[in-house]
């Protein structure tokens, strides 16, 4: 089976395109509803005044404002309808996550199937509106707290912009959901996507714009040109890696005809978490910086201040946490999403065996094991994508959307969206192929 859809896959052509209709509604469906999405960072947020804000922005934008507007597509260098972004909805999906392997009447839940699964995304959307509203707000105070930024500070405009970011934020997650179930890829990451990809120009153009000025030397920005492309190479590479297990099934007699067993393999990808561990790391290290915009004009004690400092983007101690939530996650995530005691019972059920295994528990463990050390490699590999280059952008000052994070997220994404465009062009042609042996079949019967 493997082998015909690689065989399939090798013949896709231009033609096949052409004839998906389905696939070529979804695409346009796609595009369209990202094209939305870069409007509404464009949008201001009403009651401010762009030139002070800009300022005040300009000077913070090499911190924790700049990983936000990353992620935003750049509606917080605009403080656009959409500039919370998918983030609420992201530290939500972490926390019932979370809860789901500690808490008994949720991890039933996610046993139960599809609606199970639909009960935790409603979950997750009220998680989405509470962590929204209290981050909402605290850029509402924090916006106040500035030097003439907002034209008529008070309830009114704090009230206005809490339902006009959690207003933007909950139409994102639902646009998510849309590109998910009518278009191609994966709604949500498609979105960081978007935004990430947009602001790719601008970096490059503001790295070249730092060397004409002599403010970074030609053999430096050669070297990050170097760096960029090995790491797009290491992604590319690690993303297609897989540990496949060989998988047997046993002679089966039909009648008085004996079936030679059959053989498959069990695909274990090397970094079965894919971009998710980035994207909850970073999350998790914004919620400081938003919880102390709940401050305003006032005062954080010391030790406060000292853990903000430290949280800013390329200090050490904001590194370090990185690099650890990113391997964490990387453990955490693949095992809520695979899970080797229900393959291996899969297996036994249909007679599977991987050769010299005893079947059941013993198969469980051997899964296990090996997806334990595959993933142990590929938490090391997110943390060299993702770290070092960061350590080289905050020592040089070059944009972060050139950053490993950025990086990983946009070749990712792009990676698995061909890779759903190519099964919806071989499922396109399996479909042809039945259809044409059906019509030869009708005309051998007449």
């Amino acid at each position: 089976m493997a082998s015909a859809a690689e065989q399939l896959a090798s013949n896709l052509n231009f033609s096949t395109f052409a004839k998906a209709e389905d696939l070529k509604k979804r695409l346009w469906f796609t595009l369209a509803a990202l094209l939305v999405y870069r409007l509404g960072t464009h949008i201001p947020l009403p009651g401010l005044n762009p030139e002070a804000y800009a300022a005040a922005f300009q000077g913070q934008s090499g911190g924790i404002l700049g990983l936000f507007n990353m992620f935003a597509g750049g509606a917080v260098e605009r403080m656009a309808i959409f500039a919370l972004g998918i983030m609420p909805y992201i530290s939500a999906s972490i926390i019932v996550q979370l809860m789901t392997s500690v808490v008994p009447a949720l991890e039933q839940l996610k046993k139960e199937g599809e609606q199970g699964r639909k009960i935790i995304n409603q979950y997750t959307r009220y998680g989405t509106v509470l962590l929204g509203t209290l981050q909402a707000y605290g850029i509402a105070i924090g916006l106040e707290s500035g030097q003439g930024i907002v034209a008529d500070p008070g309830w009114f405009f704090r009230v206005s912009t809490v339902l006009t970011l959690l207003g933007g934020t909950m139409f994102l997650m639902w646009l998510g959901e849309q590109i998910t179930s009518r278009g191609i890829g994966n709604g949500i990451s498609l979105i960081i996507f978007a935004g990430i990809a947009a602001g790719l120009p601008t970096a490059v153009a503001h790295t070249l714009e730092l060397g004409r000025t002599g403010a970074l030397s030609t053999l430096l920005i050669l070297t990050v040109i170097v760096v960029a492309i090995a790491v797009i190479a290491l992604i590319v590479f690690v993303e297609r890696a897989q540990r496949r297990l060989l998988i047997q099934y046993p002679k089966r007699q039909v009648g008085n005809r004996m079936f030679q067993g059959d053989t498959s393999h069990l695909p274990l990808k090397l970094n079965t978490a894919g971009v998710i561990p980035a994207i909850f790391a970073s999350s998790l290290l914004l919620l400081p910086a938003t919880a102390a915009g709940f401050t305003g004009n006032q005062a954080l004690p010391g030790w406060a201040t000292t853990i903000i400092a430290s949280l800013q983007h390329g200090h050490p101690v904001y590194m370090l946490l990185y690099g650890a939530l990113i391997a964490f996650f990387a453990f955490f995530y693949t095992a809520i999403v695979f899970n080797p005691k229900d393959t291996a019972d899969n297996l036994k059920k249909h007679g599977g065996f991987i050769p010299g295994i005893r079947p059941g528990d013993r198969t469980a463990e051997y899964i296990d094991y090996v997806l334990t050390r595959i993933t142990a490699v590929g938490a090391i590999y997110l943390v060299f994508v993702c770290v070092l280059p960061e350590i080289l952008i905050a020592r040089t000052g070059i944009p972060l959307a050139l950053g490993g994070t950025s990086l990983l997220i946009v070749v990712s994404v792009t990676l698995d969206t061909v890779a759903q465009i190519q099964g919806h062009l071989i499922a396109q042609q399996y479909e042809g192929l039945i259809k044409k042996s059906k019509l030869r079949g009708g005309k051998r019967g007449r």
